[in-house]
């Protein structure tokens, strides 16, 4: 791909180094097409798709085909797909809804950008059998259950992570409109997954010191104007620290930067432009000069925290990159959220 093809924020980072930090992703790459956290490092199924996402926006389609593929063969027959691998063998065999969901994000973006409709076709029955196996594990208010395992469900739902199946629901359904093999039944279970997440906290876990909470019923579509900007206000002291980035926790001094970029991605949803893009410039300080990004900074002391630089991380920064430069075709993948 030529860089005037990548995506750029002038000022912030050029379309060479957005290059540089796929390239950092690519590295990690297993020769099966799994993206771990890092090289030698587990891979989960949702920060996998997140790698895949990043290296499509930055040209790298055959190297995120590989990775969808990836997921086709690792699917469970249910559906599902295991919590956890490391090169090539499960850790963790219970399942994560929002783990199982995110692969129709994935390849609507995919689609967007490559319009590779042969392709996401080919693993459109990965799609409906991660969707179809997340809503067996739909609760009563439309909530969904978080994970499941041989005991079965957990019980609990997270406001994050219905959120983000909120979200995939959406490409889901756009996905299964444009391969003409429509599901009715998902819309309904998504506009009953909307009223939980706007109308009934008591549905999921207390998690509100986690910056994500805040968030990501934003990101998701799920909550837009005018609520969202009374959402983003109320909670701006408490997560986001003055030329650092976003809070991972309330309670603990640590910034992180794929929060800080998702938090970036959710403010560009509701047009809030320039706060969006001085955040993504203030995290550019966990960049190393290869293009990769350590998943966070201790400002207490200053330290690097893990010591970690991690594939998703940087796929999140060339995710909001793409949104904040509107460069390609999939660049509006979260603002343009399909409403319930």
């Amino acid at each position: 791909m030529r860089a005037a093809d990548l995506p750029a924020v002038a000022g912030v980072l050029s379309a060479r180094e957005i290059a540089r930090s796929a390239a950092s992703i690519a590295a990690a790459q297993e020769p099966d097409g799994a993206v771990p956290w890092f090289t030698g490092g587990h891979t989960d199924p949702w920060d996998h798709v997140e790698s895949a996402m990043a290296l499509t926006a930055a040209g790298l389609h055959d190297l995120a085909r590989a990775a969808y593929v990836w997921s086709a063969k690792t699917q469970r027959d249910d559906g599902s797909w295991p919590m956890q691998f490391r090169q090539g063998t499960i850790e963790n065999h219970d399942a994560d809804t929002n783990f199982c969901a995110y692969l129709a994000t994935g390849l609507l973006h995919f689609l967007q950008i490559s319009g590779d409709r042969d392709f996401v076709a080919e693993l459109w029955p990965t799609v409906r059998a991660g969707i179809d196996f997340v809503l067996t594990l739909q609760g009563e208010y439309g909530e969904i259950y978080w994970s499941a395992g041989e005991s079965g469900h957990s019980g609990t739902a997270l406001l994050t992570g219905s959120s983000s199946i909120f979200h995939s629901l959406g490409c889901a359904v756009e996905l299964a409109d444009r391969l003409g093999d429509p599901r009715p039944d998902w819309v309904r279970a998504r506009h009953r997954l909307g009223t939980a997440l706007r109308d009934h906290p008591e549905a999921f876990l207390d998690k509100s010191r986690y910056s994500m909470d805040w968030y990501y019923p934003i990101l998701s579509g799920a909550i837009r104007a005018p609520a969202a900007r009374t959402r983003i206000d109320a909670h701006w002291t408490t997560f986001v620290v003055p030329d650092l980035g976003a809070r991972c926790v309330s309670d603990a001094p640590w910034v992180t930067g794929a929060e800080t970029c998702e938090l970036v991605l959710a403010l560009d949803a509701i047009n809030d432009t320039a706060s969006a893009t001085t955040l993504f410039t203030q995290i550019q300080h966990l960049r190393e000069p290869d293009g990769s990004y350590w998943t966070g900074l201790v400002f207490a002391d200053g330290k690097r925290w893990p010591e970690e630089r991690t594939t998703w991380t940087a796929a999140a920064v060339i995710l909001a990159a793409d949104a904040l430069s509107r460069t390609t075709p999939g660049n509006s993948i979260f603002r343009t959220a399909r409403p319930d």
